[in-house]
């Protein structure tokens, strides 16, 4: 018998991301392959597609420009999140909403920010108004669109945002390839002595709206607290509400026991999805999600970062509970976790004097110094 011939196929340019692209992390990227593996598990995640770090090289290979060819493949998959919704981008009865995200396989900074509400212009946020019954939701929705435009995919130049969704996305989609080449991208990959040659995927996946009525919002949760390594759940919840807000410091999130009390159904398919991804990966999870009128969406699912408290609790946890093993377990710290154990903190509980005042922990640490209350 003669051997097989090996395929010849190109890899792919677009994939689908619906639980079963067979595709590895380093051609997807990190956030795509966090969603995949959510939708594989039967997990609530809105649909989504991907141009691989293969469509990043042909980005550049061909004068930085995204060619008719990737063009026509991005066309072509938008069918799967207009089925996998009812609507369609740039449709003035029910249109579709889509999220433009980086995903180079590890996360670094100087990347594209995230893009929300991409689609939307004067029509469409007619149609929204009318589907909606809700103006001020319409409107909040494409100011915050404009801004992110005009922010991260115009850097602040003085051109005006296309209005069809169509060249938005096209525009977009251009805007996260040459963001792999941005000098903080450029600085960092070689500070850790990482080549240019991997490039970055592109992520589309389906808007859900935290902002659209009082019964949604949008949150973080870490399956464990990655300050102490606790096993409780930890995590913000920030109601009508869309994106970064919760993280932005611009309002100040509340706590999960917050939507517990509001919406406790949500809240246990939040605490059971937590569950499953936790199993699943066998560490802490750090989760994404926004609720839109009372229903759960994932939006995306990493092992989280901790300090190196949390590293060796979850470590000894995880390896007593019987997920890892207590090798596995030791592997899991490395030298500078270890060497922080001793640093002397700030106690965690004051039981005898009352605070002064509270705030919200950042990172852990000791400061020294002189507590100035005027400027003068």
């Amino acid at each position: 018998m003669t051997p097989a011939a090996k395929s010849t196929a190109p890899p792919p340019l677009v994939c689908t991301v619906d639980g079963s692209c067979s595709l590895p992390r380093k051609e997807i990227g990190a956030k795509a392959w966090g969603v995949n593996r959510m939708r594989a598990l039967g997990l609530s995640v809105p649909p989504a597609i991907v141009a691989t770090t293969h469509a990043c090289r042909a980005f550049f290979a061909n004068g930085h420009v995204v060619d008719d060819a990737l063009w026509a493949t991005i066309v072509e998959h938008m069918k799967v999140l207009e089925e996998g919704t009812g609507r369609r981008l740039g449709s003035t009865r029910h249109p579709l909403l889509v999220s433009v995200r980086s995903g180079a396989a590890q996360s670094m900074p100087g990347m594209m920010d995230t893009i929300l509400n991409l689609g939307i212009n004067s029509e469409v946020e007619a149609a929204l108004s009318a589907e909606s019954g809700d103006a001020r939701y319409a409107s909040d929705t494409r100011h915050r669109f404009a801004e992110l435009y005009r922010k991260v995919v115009l850097e602040e130049r003085l051109e005006p945002i296309p209005v069809d969704p169509w060249a938005q996305l096209r525009e977009a989609v251009g805007a996260v390839f040459n963001s792999w080449h941005s000098p903080r991208a450029r600085a960092y990959r070689r500070n850790r002595g990482m080549t240019d040659d991997a490039g970055t995927a592109v992520m589309i996946q389906a808007m859900v709206f935290g902002n659209i009525d009082d019964r949604s919002g949008t949150g973080v949760l870490f399956s464990r607290n990655p300050m102490t390594g606790d096993p409780q759940p930890w995590g913000e919840w920030l109601p009508c509400a869309q994106g970064e807000d919760v993280v932005s410091g611009q309002a100040t999130p509340k706590s999960l026991d917050v939507l517990r009390n509001e919406m406790p159904d949500v809240h246990e398919e939040l605490m059971r999805a937590s569950l499953i991804l936790e199993a699943d990966a066998r560490d802490i999870q750090d989760m994404e999600f926004t609720v839109e009128s009372a229903q759960l969406w994932l939006l995306q699912a990493r092992v989280a970062k901790r300090s190196p408290q949390a590293a060796v609790r979850a470590a000894v946890t995880f390896a007593d509970e019987g997920l890892i093993t207590k090798e596995e377990a030791v592997r899991r710290l490395d030298a500078d976790q270890i060497r922080q154990l001793p640093t002397l903190r700030l106690a965690t509980r004051i039981t005898e004097e009352k605070p002064v005042a509270f705030c919200e922990p950042a990172c852990p640490g000791v400061a020294t110094g002189i507590v100035v209350t005027d400027s003068g």
